[in-house]
């Protein structure tokens, strides 16, 4: 399915550009979301979300395949999956286009495929899902990096001294000797039913209204046979 959204946010293009491609600081602004290692051009981390009581982790990967700097435009490919829940896969595509010297709009399109048990939601709901949770992401970018009025970069490009040898330590503990380790608090998950609202009550509005309908009628020929006993 492909869902499509833009978003606006009050800085020159440029910086936008800067903020909005550099994975390691965004990432956390992302519901649900959280980044573990770095190795190379390949981010690795957890997705988590929530479908009534049933929690699901999407573990995987995600990698730049296009990020052209002068025309602003950049496509990250990532795939996840979960043992218990299936898969998911999505194909990224970000252009960045000024308003103004101080403010651009992002537009983002999202061909996503997903199995499992999120796939019963459809696309409808998963649209207004996508919305909310990118309105979240925007808030969250803004309080989180953007307010600093720190979007430099070049700190999140490198590691610091202190912090270089424990995460390089770890990775190669896990015999991953070129990742580093991500030092990131947990993800709380994103429940998909809360997140949907309106959307899946208006899908099961129509189930709902037959069961109502069904009830009334069961009462009603246990009435009329309660009468003629």
């Amino acid at each position: 399915m492909e869902l499509a959204n833009d978003f606006e946010v009050e800085r020159p293009i440029d910086e936008a550009w800067a903020v909005l491609t550099d994975v390691e600081r965004v990432a956390p602004c992302l519901p649900g979301a959280q980044l573990q290692e770095i190795e190379g051009d390949e981010y690795r981390g957890v997705v988590k979300i929530k479908v009534g009581p049933i929690t699901a982790q999407y573990k995987g990967k995600a990698t730049f395949v296009e990020k052209d700097e002068t025309a602003h435009k950049a496509v990250l490919k990532a795939d996840g999956r979960d043992a218990r829940q299936g898969n998911a896969s999505a194909l990224i595509t970000a252009q960045l286009t000024a308003l103004d010297e101080q403010r651009t709009r992002v537009s983002v399109v999202t061909d996503l495929t997903v199995t499992g048990r999120v796939a019963q939601f459809g696309r409808g709901v998963m649209a207004d899902v996508s919305e909310k949770l990118l309105d979240q992401f925007v808030v969250n970018l803004e309080e989180q990096v953007l307010a600093s009025g720190n979007t430099d970069t070049d700190s999140a490009d490198a590691p610091s001294d202190d912090r270089a040898p424990s995460s390089f330590a770890a990775a190669n503990d896990n015999g991953a000797s070129g990742a580093r380790i991500v030092d990131a608090p947990a993800a709380e998950p994103v429940d998909l039913l809360e997140a949907s609202g309106a959307s899946l009550l208006k899908r099961l509005a129509p189930v709902l209204g037959g069961l109502f309908v069904l009830l009334v009628l069961r009462r009603f020929s246990a009435a009329r046979r309660a009468g003629t006993d």
